[in-house]
């Protein structure tokens, strides 16, 4: 796909997967960045769209602050099991992402349930009704990163800019990251909105506006108020990485001695390459503790990143867990 994507294109992508722009015309401002025309950034990004690059453009919001508990779980199923066990878990909307993968757990999905559902509980049910032989919840003990980002001109990650409420690169939450914010009915309202692929139009955000009887302007200062309250990271584009150029998808677990864990959990964020990094749980049949996934262009790419962490932390217990067929990717859908 990207061997045939002009530059032009490349250029858009690296705009809207930053920060989408929050204004009446967004695809002209994107246009005048560009030197080109706001019909030709709108006739780019719908066909980006329908070849499946770009997934979604629209609100990505922080599951905890908004109220919901959520997870990373690790389950292992029989092999003639795992593609009709994945489509169970694919079918609660709490199921965000969910990917076979090699090793010891053969299927890892993200689950996030409201407050009056019970974590542990929905998993078990999922747990029978799958004929899982062994499950793991692994929620997040410490969070070091979360910066998807690419630079699709150069075709490298770039992660370079990211959230991090317990390490040093961004304190705008702070110790606060996993305390739920008290919202109105309005702030659920206008996240039920700002949740939505907006559609690729002149004005996409006025029949968002129209809905909640609200001005333009009360809904970006809304959007710009969610960001303050560390409740909305971002509004941008979400990208089908390998449709991208980024073909290779590694979920890299390491054995760090729990004196280094903070130490390390920083090192690893620095990675470029990284977009997620987090301390997880460990069990007596698991024993790794940090998890960073990284993007590549190539599992080969992807061995190279792993090895320069492990010679910048001196952590050389690591596996790589790749993904080998990827049965969901969207964003949570909250108060539906």
């Amino acid at each position: 796909m990207t061997s045939t994507m002009e530059l032009t294109d490349r250029q858009i992508l690296n705009i809207i997967q930053t920060q989408f722009p929050l204004v009446e015309r967004p695809f002209a401002s994107i246009a005048e960045e560009m030197n080109t025309s706001e019909d030709d950034v709108i006739e780019r990004i719908k066909d980006l769209k329908e070849k499946n690059v770009v997934r979604q453009i629209s609100a990505i919001f922080d599951t905890r602050r908004l109220g919901y508990k959520t997870t990373l779980v690790a389950m292992r199923l029989p092999e003639d099991k795992l593609d009709s066990g994945a489509q169970v878990v694919n079918a609660h909307p709490g199921v965000s992402h969910n990917y076979a993968r090699n090793g010891q757990f053969n299927l890892w999905f993200t689950l996030a349930v409201p407050p009056y559902e019970d974590l542990k509980e929905t998993i078990d049910g999922m747990a029978e009704t799958t004929g899982a032989e062994s499950v793991r919840m692994m929620p997040t003990i410490k969070f070091f990163k979360i910066g998807v980002n690419f630079d699709m001109v150069k075709q490298e990650g770039d992660a370079k800019v990211y959230y991090s409420p317990d390490g040093y690169n961004d304190k705008t939450v702070g110790d606060n990251w996993n305390t739920a914010e008290t919202l109105s009915d309005f702030d659920i309202n206008v996240v039920r909105e700002l949740q939505e692929d907006i559609e690729v139009v002149p004005q996409p955000f006025n029949t968002m506006a129209d809905k909640l009887g609200i001005s333009l302007q009360e809904l970006f200062d809304a959007a710009e108020d969610f960001q303050k309250r560390g409740m909305m990271r971002r509004f941008s584009a979400v990208l089908h990485h390998r449709r991208a150029g980024f073909g290779s998808n590694a979920m890299a677990v390491w054995k760090v001695p729990s004196e280094r864990a903070v130490e390390v959990g920083n090192l690893m964020a620095q990675s470029r390459w990284v977009t997620h990094c987090y301390e997880r749980p460990t069990f007596p049949d698991w024993d790794y503790t940090h998890f960073t996934m990284i993007h590549a262009t190539s599992q080969d790419q992807c061995e190279e990143v792993a090895k320069d962490i492990s010679e910048a932390t001196g952590i050389s217990e690591y596996q790589l867990l790749y993904s080998t067929r990827e049965y969901k990717k969207t964003r949570v859908r909250y108060f539906v």
